[in-house]
């Protein structure tokens, strides 16, 4: 017997007759050839880093021999400036309204109803001239009222003369009777002293007309002493009587006075340039009615920043900008320490003469000038400052290219940056804004 694992499988013949060879008798297939991938990422990683080193060493060597990245401009978009050397004043642009030098207000210093309106806001009017009449009988009263009492005290202290000039004669009168009667008696006596040692006479004649002598002189002595002590009384009495008079005299001036006020007038020459009042309003005591306004002369009242107020001094000088051609000089006069809103006031007054036509209200721009001026290098301000923040700058050279250089700015006023490192006097400089520029180091002009 034959075993069947022993068989060979039969060779089957090929297209052109010759026979193929057996497949595998483990079941394999027939092997294939398997093409490798030529653009693997890790390839294209390594070529993409090749290409950026070849460019940057490009990069480089073309910056190196053309100065930098280039970019072309036109020259007529470019504002350009030129160094110099000269005086820098640092100053700050303000804006002032106009007032006037001097404003007086109308308060109603008595309390009344309008009666009267003798002119209207905006006319001119000169010191005293009434502008309105109030009316107030209780104020009438009071006045009434004190002109009775002073006439009554007047009365009383002239009745009190009279009485005194009365009791002073009274006194004279006494006096000078004792005065004559102590002569006569003095001469009776002397003669009865006579006849009396000679025994020509009774003694008691005698004895009657010395006691009458000395009756009369006491009587004198105290006549006298009356008269200075009623004169020294009624000179006490007076006195007060008239302090009485003098306090209600003063009273009732000061009622006049009240009842003066009633009307209203100018207290300066100048435009009654308010008037808040109608014919009927009742007005209380201290309220206020309008103002005057002297016109013939004004002064600027400007706001500025809280940043400046330790430098802004009374004295210090500033400029208007040019009104009708002309500029004008102002001096600071006062300055209002109190901040509002971050800004502080100043009131500044013109030196010489001031501008015709100038209405209270308008706002004029100033110039304040912070400092005497220094002798600095200076450049013009311009938008290139925005971009550089004074650090660098565009410079001319003498190919039509302007170069970026490094710089150093310090002080500032509006028209000025004072320069302290990188440029010189000549040096022109590009001053215009520097936005569509990006990383230029050099600008070529066209």
């Amino acid at each position: 017997m034959t075993d069947s694992s022993s068989v060979s499988p039969p060779h089957t013949a090929g297209p052109n007759g010759a026979s193929s060879p057996p497949p595998s008798s483990h079941g394999e297939g027939v092997d294939r050839k398997i093409e490798k991938k030529t653009f693997t990422p890790k390839r294209m990683a390594l070529a993409l880093g090749v290409l950026l080193v070849v460019g940057l060493v490009s990069y480089g060597v073309w910056t190196s021999a053309t100065g930098g990245q280039s970019l072309n401009v036109d020259r007529d978009k470019l504002t350009v400036s030129t160094v110099e050397q000269g005086p820098f004043q640092e100053f700050i642009a303000v804006t002032g309204n106009v007032l006037p030098e001097r404003t007086v207000y109308l308060d109603a210093v008595e309390g009344g109803r309008i009666e009267e309106l003798y002119i209207r806001e905006g006319t001119m009017v000169e010191e005293g001239q009434p502008i309105l009449r109030l009316s107030n009988n209780d104020l009438r009263l009071q006045m009434l009222n004190s002109e009775a009492s002073l006439a009554e005290q007047q009365s009383n202290m002239q009745q009190l003369k009279l009485s005194m000039e009365q009791q002073s004669l009274s006194l004279q009168q006494q006096i000078a009777l004792a005065e004559y009667e102590i002569k006569r008696l003095e001469r009776q006596h002397s003669r009865q002293e006579q006849l009396y040692e000679r025994q020509l006479i009774a003694e008691e004649e005698y004895l009657n007309t010395r006691d009458e002598l000395e009756y009369q002189q006491r009587r004198l002595r105290l006549t006298r002493a009356a008269f200075v002590q009623d004169s020294l009384s009624q000179e006490s009495r007076l006195a007060q009587m008239e302090n009485t008079t003098q306090r209600l005299q003063n009273s009732y001036e000061v009622m006049q006075a009240a009842t003066a006020n009633l009307t209203v007038e100018a207290p300066i020459p100048g435009q009654l340039t308010a008037l808040d009042a109608e014919i009927g309003q009742i007005i209380s005591s201290g309220a206020r009615l309008g103002q005057v306004d002297q016109i013939d002369k004004y002064k600027i009242r400007a706001q500025i920043d809280e940043f400046y107020i330790e430098r802004v001094r009374i004295g210090q000088t500033a400029t208007t900008q040019p009104l009708s051609g002309q500029e004008y000089a102002l001096t600071v006069s006062r300055v209002y320490p109190e901040v509002q809103n971050g800004r502080f006031e100043v009131d500044l007054r013109f030196e010489d003469a001031q501008p015709q036509n100038i209405r209270r209200g308008q706002s004029i721009r100033l110039r304040l000038e912070l400092g005497s001026p220094e002798e600095a290098l200076l450049v013009s301000r311009g938008g290139f400052y925005q971009s550089t923040g004074g650090n660098w700058a565009y410079v001319l050279t003498d190919d039509d290219t302007a170069v970026r250089r490094s710089i150093q700015l310090g002080r500032q006023n509006p028209n000025y940056f004072e320069v302290l490192e990188g440029l010189t006097p000549g040096d022109r400089v590009v001053t215009s804004s520097y936005e569509t520029f990006g990383d230029a180091d050099r600008l070529v002009l066209r």
